[in-house]
């Protein structure tokens, strides 16, 4: 891929102008958290299990331990819609708000996309630079310092719901940071009748969501057996995402039971 195709870094402002950054993210991730809410909870005929969980990872985990939850990708809209599982003090204040991996080429292509998507704290994803490529270590660096990231390991929409293997991105996040993230997964169906991944991608309301929130995946125990056993950082990552891609397809298995019960499609 040539450099010209690849965004510049947007966020070089967090360190030249912290104020300006600050205002930025106040100014955008408040307003689409509220749009999310309204829409998910009121517009949206969603039930979602085990919510608690993820509200309390969210606000309680320890001090300075990163969070890192993971879902399947089916609509465009996923992100940011899905966010409407969260209470609102979490979603008008943005240093707790999650940042996101996000599709260079879809969400980084035009100045306005590129000033909206990074103050919402969406970091430019380029497919193909494998996972050491700046954003990837760049969500280390929020993780190390105990921020929440949220990320769609299949790495990309999902349309037909495949069984993909997820990317192995996944997997550095968890075994790099000093402190071991503590990885939450969710699995969700009904956001692709929200925004149907056809043309004319208008958003339909009273359609049913199901999410089903999993229990959180401590994997302290796991590095410390790898890190003993001196195995390579190859084969680090392979280990943990091939165990999160265990803990999602178990999580799709339960959800397709609850929304099929409900009236919905798998």
């Amino acid at each position: 891929m040539s450099s010209d195709a690849i965004p510049a870094w947007p966020f070089h402002v967090i360190r030249t102008h912290p104020r300006l950054w600050r205002l930025r993210k106040a100014t955008i991730v408040p307003p689409v958290g509220i749009l999310s809410k309204l829409f998910f909870d009121y517009l949206s005929k969603s039930v979602t299990h085990n919510r608690d969980t993820l509200w309390e990872a969210v606000e309680n985990r320890p001090a300075g331990q990163g969070l890192i939850t993971v879902c399947n990708h089916y609509s465009c809209l996923d992100e940011p819609i899905l966010h409407g599982m969260l209470k609102w003090r979490h979603l008008v204040r943005a240093d707790t708000m999650r940042w996101s991996a996000a599709a260079h080429d879809i969400c980084f292509t035009q100045p306005l996309h590129r000033w909206f998507f990074a103050s919402g704290k969406c970091v430019p994803v380029v497919r193909g630079e494998g996972v050491h490529q700046r954003a990837v270590t760049f969500l280390r660096e929020r993780l190390q310092r105990g921020e929440w990231v949220h990320l769609f390991p299949e790495g990309r929409v999902n349309v037909q719901h495949e069984r993909l293997r997820l990317k192995w991105g996944v997997g550095r996040l968890v075994a790099e940071p000093a402190r071991c993230p503590l990885v939450l997964p969710f699995y969700h169906l009904g956001m692709d009748d929200v925004l149907p991944n056809r043309t004319p991608y208008i958003p339909r309301l009273g359609q049913k969501v199901t999410v089903l929130v999993g229990e959180p995946m401590e994997l302290d125990g796991i590095m410390a057996v790898l890190r003993r056993r001196r195995a390579s950082s190859r084969e680090m990552r392979r280990i943990i995402t091939e165990r999160i891609q265990g803990e999602l397809e178990m999580l799709r298995r339960r959800v397709e039971t609850l929304h099929v019960a409900r009236g919905g499609r798998r």
